[in-house]
């Protein structure tokens, strides 16, 4: 579970985030959601540790990361799993190659061990046959695929995912989203994504936040944002639909 007590976070005297509080529990896949320089990445990397709040508390299983030692970090890091937007993965190694890459950094396993692992987590995402090939052997969503393959590979208790259906189409959008649903469920991690696509709040947003004028705005489930009566986010929801549905209709 991770828990955010009054996050604040300013660049040049410029509120970024506001008093945001909110809980994020172990096997639901929960979603932050939000105009563009709304606050969510910002936000994401106070909870991840790339930046530090100015004020507030970012709770693990009840442990303030903020005060934690460098030790107690770098053991904290070892349990999270980064998807970022774009893959990140390095063009000049191969797929086995990057996901043994955070195993090699992170962990004690021996070679063998960490090809073992690795061929584990192709299988998990349906990429058993990819291990020897290049990022640039590979189509978006493969890419992505794989980019979720290396944040589990270390078994992570926490896993982030920063857009990750930004660029794929909306068939491949939809399997990227029920993979990281799958992958929650199975594994039990706590999973926060960053998203601007309501088909993925639709379809794996077992809680939801608003994030709006750089507080949060609204909490709640898949289930409920339809009927909320909150203004902005019902400007959001019919904005995003409507540029979706655009996006679509202009790629087919």
């Amino acid at each position: 579970m991770i828990e955010l007590k009054n996050i604040n976070k300013s660049f040049n005297g410029r509120h970024i985030t506001q008093n945001v509080s909110c809980t994020f529990e172990r096997g639901q896949t929960s979603l932050i959601i939000g105009e563009s320089g709304s606050g969510k990445t910002v936000l994401l990397k106070c909870i991840v540790g790339l930046t530090e709040p100015d004020t507030g508390e970012v709770l693990f299983d009840g442990k303030d990361a903020l005060k934690m030692n460098a030790k107690e970090k770098q053991n904290l890091r070892k349990e999270i799993g980064m998807l970022f937007q774009g893959g990140a993965l390095f063009d000049s190694k191969t797929v086995e190659e990057n996901i043994t890459f955070p195993l090699a950094m992170f962990t004690e396993m021996s070679e063998k061990e960490q090809k073992e692992r690795a061929q584990f987590c192709l299988s998990r995402v349906n990429l058993k046959d990819a291990g020897n090939l290049y990022p640039s052997e590979l189509s978006g969503g493969m890419k992505k695929r794989v980019a979720i393959a290396r944040a589990i590979a270390p078994n992570p208790k926490y896993l982030f995912c920063d857009e990750p259906n930004s660029g794929l189409d909306p068939k491949t959008s939809i399997l990227i989203d029920k993979l990281i649903k799958e992958i929650t469920d199975e594994f039990q991690m706590t999973t926060i994504v960053i998203t601007h696509d309501m088909n993925s709040v639709m379809e794996i947003g077992e809680k939801v936040v608003f994030i709006c004028n750089n507080q949060k705005w609204w909490e709640g489930t898949n289930k409920t944002i339809l009927n909320t009566d909150n203004k902005e986010l019902n400007d959001f929801i019919y904005v995003s639909k409507f540029l979706k549905e655009l996006k679509d209709k202009n790629k087919s």
